[in-house]
């Protein structure tokens, strides 16, 4: 099996909308982990008068955890599935959360510009052609100094944490996708993840995109070694990326 992207990924991500929710509420800490990684960011509490991209917004789970941890902020959400978008702006928020339909790829053509005190991005760049590009678009929406939280499925590179992950995947997570319709999406997500960065590959790849003060995080219970914050910021000089 090849990995799904582009379109057909966005479309396979359309049709789950529906029982999305319900998956992922299955999954021990899978809520309170996104609230450890927004409040990762380590904004100002509340975050009265600050601007933050939710990128990747999926269902809007992650969006709930930033609006939680920052009330006050002002928060854009986008993702590149209309069905996941739909489902997520469908639910009640404050009159500080806007959503919008874009591509991580193509942000500026959807109006989405910056800039951003801070852009949190959960279970996003596994699934994205070019995670360098949409690293360096990131960097260059953020204000000089903002910050960057990356929440993400990335092997601590033991082969207990491969083991773990595909027991879980093979064993619980992929028949009760299945069994909903869903089972090529979950296979993937299985598959991008063996196959994606290790997480201290991934670190590299952050500084490589021209970020810095760049940390990895580890999250708790059944996740360590798999799941990862990363934080990083935007340099507060005005030099280029490498």
């Amino acid at each position: 099996m090849t990995l799904l992207r582009d379109e057909h990924l966005a479309a396979a991500f359309d049709h789950a909308a529906r029982s999305y929710d319900t998956l992922v509420a299955a999954n021990p800490g899978y809520h309170a982990h996104l609230r450890r990684s927004a409040r990762r960011l380590g904004l100002p509490r509340g975050g009265e008068g600050l601007r933050v991209l939710d990128l990747g917004c999926g269902t809007g789970a992650s969006t709930a955890a930033l609006a939680e941890v920052l009330p006050s902020a002002d928060i854009t959400a986008v993702d590149a599935s209309a069905g996941m978008l739909e489902r997520a702006a469908g639910k009640t928020w404050p009159p500080n959360v806007t959503f919008t339909h874009a591509p991580a790829e193509r942000l500026a053509e959807a109006g989405v510009s910056g800039p951003f005190d801070a852009v949190f991005a959960a279970y996003l760049f596994r699934n994205v052609t070019d995670p360098d590009a949409v690293l360096r678009t990131v960097r260059d929406l953020l204000a000089p100094g903002g910050r960057l939280a990356v929440h993400e499925y990335t092997l601590g590179g033991r082969r207990t944490d491969r083991a773990v992950w595909t027991l879980v995947c093979r064993g619980v997570v992929q028949p009760a996708a299945t069994l909903l319709g869903d089972g090529d999406l979950y296979r993937h997500l299985w598959r991008s993840v063996v196959e994606f960065d290790t997480a201290d590959r991934f670190a590299d790849r952050l500084r490589e995109n021209g970020f810095d003060s760049v940390r990895r995080l580890p999250l708790p219970g059944w996740q360590t070694g798999i799941t990862h914050t990363f934080t990083g910021r935007r340099p507060a000089t005005t030099e280029t990326a490498r």
